[in-house]
């Protein structure tokens, strides 16, 4: 079968869900596009190549287990740049999405250098290819939030004063972020690994050579915690209108979005409330998914009048930065070395002396 393998009829159906390590749609527009990206410098993996021939053929090895049965979803897509830096590309249509492309430019510009800026930067902009619509925005390579667990509640707290202090900075500007959840918040955390990991398959080694694992944590290595995906965000004038026909974002539970005959609102205050919203949700209450953690009170009453569901009522970033900051200042080395746990969880006393332990090691 291989010796007669063509990669082009080796394409999931639109009608069909993959069943073979098939590439879906999506990923044969990176492969018509991988010798274009190549030609700027950056390099797809095997599975993205024309000559692609998938590993597992003619062997008795599953594709799921194989680097190149990793199927990768939606607009991003990871690659080398030509001197081995890990990248991710998205891909763009600045017709659709004008706002991403010129938010982000100036996001990363060096008027706006800054090490209040968390935004994730644009290293490049590549395209369009000839023929196509799509511009591919360059991006620094990121892992999830969470990837790595926190281990303390200082930890923790570093991640909240880096995003609260990003998003201020992105309103100083008078940018909206206009989707602030916490699947847009993302961490330069690579080094807290033994290798690199797979971006498609967090848990193995880039290489597919074994599992990934945690060689480091937050507090010995420290974290920097970006604001990502400025498909909705806007820059608007200083003193003109900001206001937006609701709903918008992932975050489905802003007030002023659900109102009866929902009037045109200012996306700022809706900001504020999704991020208050976001810390209420992984660490305060919990969700449908995530179980609350304890040690966060310090946290609700900032959270409650983040998100109260009046917007005016709400404060302004610039507000909350210092009471977050004050905050901060009031917590003991102590608590902030304190273990993540779930709410109504407790570590056994051999757990809580090698945790100590290890926190007495650090200090």
């Amino acid at each position: 079968m291989a010796a007669d393998f063509d990669v082009t009829k080796f394409v999931v159906r639109p009608d069909h869900v993959w069943t073979d390590g098939e590439l879906t749609q999506r990923e044969v527009f990176w492969r018509k596009h991988c010798q274009f990206l190549k030609d700027q410098g950056y390099n797809l993996r095997p599975r993205y190549q024309p000559d692609w021939k998938p590993s597992w053929l003619g062997t008795s090895k599953p594709w799921m287990r194989c680097e190149d049965g990793i199927i990768s979803t939606g607009p991003v897509l990871d690659a080398v740049r030509d001197d081995g830096t890990l990248v991710m590309l998205k891909a763009v249509n600045p017709i659709e999405m004008p706002d991403e492309i010129s938010v982000g430019k100036s996001l990363s510009s060096e008027r706006l250098a800054s090490p209040r800026n968390h935004c994730v930067p644009y290293l490049d902009i590549l395209g369009p290819p000839e023929g196509a619509d799509e511009v591919f925005i360059v991006l620094p390579l990121l892992v999830y939030i969470d990837q790595a667990p926190f281990e303390t509640i200082g930890e923790v707290v570093e991640f909240f004063r880096q995003i609260f202090e990003g998003l201020e900075f992105m309103h100083e500007n008078n940018i909206a972020h206009e989707d602030c959840k916490f699947d847009n918040m993302m961490a330069e955390a690579q080094h807290l690994f033994d290798a690199p990991i797979h971006p498609f398959q967090e848990y193995m080694r880039r290489d597919f050579a074994g599992p990934a694992s945690i060689v480091t944590s937050r507090t010995l290595k420290p974290v920097k915690y970006y604001l990502i995906d400025f498909g909705l965000s806007k820059e608007y004038p200083p003193g003109g209108p900001r206001l937006e026909e609701p709903p918008w974002g992932g975050d489905k539970s802003v007030p002023e979005h659900w109102l009866p005959d929902a009037a045109p609102c200012d996306p700022f205050p809706v900001d504020v409330y999704c991020l208050g919203n976001c810390v209420r949700e992984q660490f305060l209450d919990g969700n449908e998914i995530r179980k609350p953690k304890q040690g966060f009170e310090f946290m609700r009453k900032l959270v409650d009048d983040m998100t109260n569901a009046d917007p005016q009522k709400r404060p302004t970033m610039h507000e909350v930065v210092p009471r977050l900051n004050a905050i901060i200042k009031g917590l003991s080395d102590w608590h902030l070395r304190s273990p993540i746990l779930e709410v109504g969880k407790q570590l056994t006393f051999k757990q809580r002396f090698r945790y100590r332990t290890k926190q007495l090691v650090r200090m």
